[in-house]
């Protein structure tokens, strides 16, 4: 039978991210609006977004967060040509954006002496095989794979290399060691349902004497640029940025932060994406025809949750188009580079109770989509 209960947001994209429950555009500042960003008001208001950040995360004093251009791609980018080619570089790859980093490692940096440690889809590549005198490049979440790190347990306090981690699916729904990374980037328009463009940049202690001791041999444009004549450009982490800001982006994000804090901070998100996991999870065991990707659950994400299904690639595009035309859900097809099957968000703004009513929707496009053959 056709369900007839839908659920209230059919909103599962894995970036941009459905908005948080109770969301309102109505209800952002409008002070801001024709204001300049290098006024004191916007200056205000950009350094809220760091201070707030950081207050949240739990991150150290000691380091700096700065908002970047070019969403979290850009904020990796950024930190990639300023930071790499003091040191060897092991990169781990296992879904298509940390392949990414390896390509622009090696084919635009054209760095000589890289590593690059590998796996399938669904599966996670064995982090012990880094060399801690060397640098090291990866995501802490495979968005395209559901595949994530489980915990920093394999990072060495007495590391001499830097840790870099694209972290842009995991900030804010799962637990960073921030003491073992010295480079972290995230967007906004993740975890916590924001607006794009806009990156975030955090950096150790370690990563800012990087900066001041080791000088790049390529040129760096202008949207790269975070340290002058040896020593970092602090007013980029104090609420200044590189160039013009969205500042109705920024108050979104404002008002996301907000909503955490009201909630009960991140270990709040954390548990809401677990929930939202848990959703999946029950499904997945009472169904014989869908299965996780990442196989191994102490690995499997609580945020971008992949699935393969027993169905031909054609069929799964029918089911996609399906329950997008039924408005019951939309943007879950798997990512383009990977194989073929469903990807759904399931962080903190997205509610169980939409996983819920959206599964009876599943099983009845899977039947409707399969019955022919």
């Amino acid at each position: 039978m056709k369900p007839t209960i839908k659920p209230n947001s059919p909103n599962f994209s894995s970036g941009p991210c459905a908005k948080r429950p109770g969301y309102s555009l109505a209800n952002l500042p409008k002070d801001i609006l024709g204001r300049s960003h290098r006024s004191s008001l916007g200056k205000a208001r950009l350094a809220k977004a760091i201070t707030e950040t950081k207050r949240l995360l739990g991150i150290p004093a000691d380091y700096h967060v700065g908002i970047l251009p070019a969403s979290d791609t850009g904020a990796f980018e950024l930190a990639m040509w300023n930071l790499l080619g003091a040191r060897p570089v092991d990169t781990f790859a296992w879904e298509s954006f940390g392949e990414g980093w390896v390509t622009d490692i090696v084919k635009q940096l054209k760095l000589k002496d890289v590593r690059n440690f590998s796996a399938a889809y669904g599966e996670l590549p064995d982090l012990g095989q880094w060399d801690p005198k060397n640098d090291i490049v990866f995501t802490w979440n495979g968005t395209t794979s559901g595949v994530k790190v489980p915990n920093g347990d394999w990072i060495p306090a007495d590391r001499e290399g830097l840790t870099l981690c694209d972290a842009t699916s995991a900030v804010f729904a799962m637990e960073l060691p921030w003491d073992k990374l010295d480079v972290v980037t995230y967007s906004w328009q993740k975890v916590l349902g924001g607006e794009g463009a806009h990156g975030m940049l955090i950096l150790s202690p370690r990563a800012v004497q990087r900066l001041k001791d080791y000088k790049p041999s390529w040129p760096l444009p202008k949207i790269f640029r975070i340290a002058k004549g040896g020593e970092l450009m602090a007013e980029i982490f104090e609420g200044a940025t590189i160039n013009t800001p969205s500042m109705i982006a920024n108050e979104d994000y404002l008002d996301a932060l907000a909503w955490v804090d009201s909630i009960g901070g991140v270990p709040a998100l954390i548990k809401r994406s677990n929930d939202n996991l848990a959703v999946f999870e029950r499904f997945v065991a009472k169904t014989p025809w869908i299965h996780f990707l990442a196989k191994d659950e102490v690995s499997r994400s609580n945020t971008s949750v992949c699935f393969s299904l027993d169905a031909t690639p054609d069929q799964v595009k029918a089911l996609v188009k399906l329950l997008d035309k039924e408005g019951v859900a939309y943007d879950i097809g798997a990512y383009k580079d990977a194989p073929s099957g469903l990807r759904f968000w399931c962080g903190a703004t997205v509610e169980a109770s939409d996983l819920e009513a959206v599964l009876p929707w599943l099983e009845w496009a899977y039947a409707e989509v399969t019955k022919a053959a």
